[in-house]
């Protein structure tokens, strides 16, 4: 009979090697770096082409010396050809339209209104809705123009 030899405290246990190479595990962070560059740059662009205008479209008239100008805390009011005045979608009397301005005058005292009218508004339309915006309080009223239309030049055949 074979005698068992118990190992003593003093011997190494014993490792078995795999045959199969060990690799270390890495993280490459290069492309998801791209994909997030590449999702930025798709969200600036969206973003540039996304305005928020809460308004009716009405036909603007033309002007030469406009120039773009959007922010996006404006308050945005239409005055349609019928002399109506609207303010995010809906029609609003001057008295409501005065006290709604004055409320956001209130809370933002930088805040820029712009008044839009439809070509085919009377002139004094507009002065009433502009008398409503500075009874409120507002400094800063603008009157939106679209592009000047195409002229022919005279000195041209």
């Amino acid at each position: 009979m074979a005698r068992r030899v118990r190992p003593s405290k003093s011997d190494p246990p014993l490792k078995i090697t795999s045959p199969i190479p060990k690799r270390r595990t890495r993280i490459v962070i290069i492309p998801l770096i791209d994909i997030m560059f590449f999702l930025l740059a798709s969200f600036m662009m969206i973003s540039l082409q996304m305005s928020r205008t809460a308004n009716i479209k009405v036909n603007l008239p033309g002007a030469r010396q406009a120039r773009p100008d959007y922010k996006p805390d404006m308050m945005n009011i239409a005055v349609d050809k019928d002399g109506a005045a609207w303010l995010e979608k809906k029609v609003v009397s001057l008295n409501e339209l005065s006290l709604v301005v004055s409320n956001r005058f209130r809370a933002d005292t930088n805040l820029p209104v712009y008044i839009s009218g439809d070509r085919d508004t009377l002139q004094g339309h507009m002065v009433d809705v502009y008398d409503a915006v500075r009874r409120a309080g507002v400094q800063k009223v603008s009157f939106m123009t679209g592009p000047a239309p195409a002229t022919p030049d005279p000195a041209k055949p």
